[in-house]
């Protein structure tokens, strides 16, 4: 086999590979879609709504089962039905004692382990057609709604950053506690 060697001068190699990076940040920058803007610090803050199981990150507000049930009706309703029994989308409400069972219902009530993740979702994601539109009154009430209907809490109990996080979900102790509630 012959074997063949290119060589070039030393002084050359850095401006062939300069000019070979040049030219492949060009293709790359013309690749792409060219969508969004840069995210400001202010606007990842206003974004980071992260809540903890042990209430970090809640916000200010409150709200009880009275109000949320009207609030239910409005925005819950169509999707998870007649006091959460279940519609188009998932079963809120039931499911105690179902979770050894061959067929468990993974509800809002039994299975989730901490109150402040009914919060956290509802702010995130529902309703589901404008996800994030809820005011945080409104969404302390829909929690509430729901933990009362799950037999969790009185129908008065206001629920808010102070309270929430005190609630004990029925299926609390069958997970792997990461963060011990304040």
């Amino acid at each position: 086999m012959v074997k063949y060697e290119i060589s070039m001068p030393r002084q050359h190699t850095g401006s062939i590979l300069a000019a070979a990076l040049f030219f492949l940040v060009c293709h790359v920058y013309a690749e792409t879609p060219n969508l969004g803007v840069p995210a400001s610090g202010e606007l990842v803050n206003e974004l980071d709504i992260t809540v903890l199981p042990n209430g970090d990150g809640l916000p200010p507000g409150s709200g009880n089962a009275v109000v949320g049930e009207k609030l239910y009706m409005q925005h819950c309703l169509a999707c998870h039905g007649e006091s959460g029994q279940g519609g188009l989308n998932n079963k809120l409400v039931g499911g105690h004692g179902s979770l050894s069972s061959n067929k468990p219902a993974k509800t809002v009530g039994s299975f989730w382990p901490y109150s402040t993740t009914i919060f956290d979702y509802i702010r995130r994601a529902m309703p589901y057609t404008n996800p994030g539109s809820l005011g945080n009154d409104d969404v302390y009430a829909l929690t509430a709604y729901i933990l009362y209907l799950n037999g969790i809490i009185r129908e008065k109990e206001e629920m808010n950053a102070r309270t929430l996080p005190e609630v004990a979900m029925p299926n609390r102790d069958n997970f792997r506690q990461m963060f011990k509630a304040q």
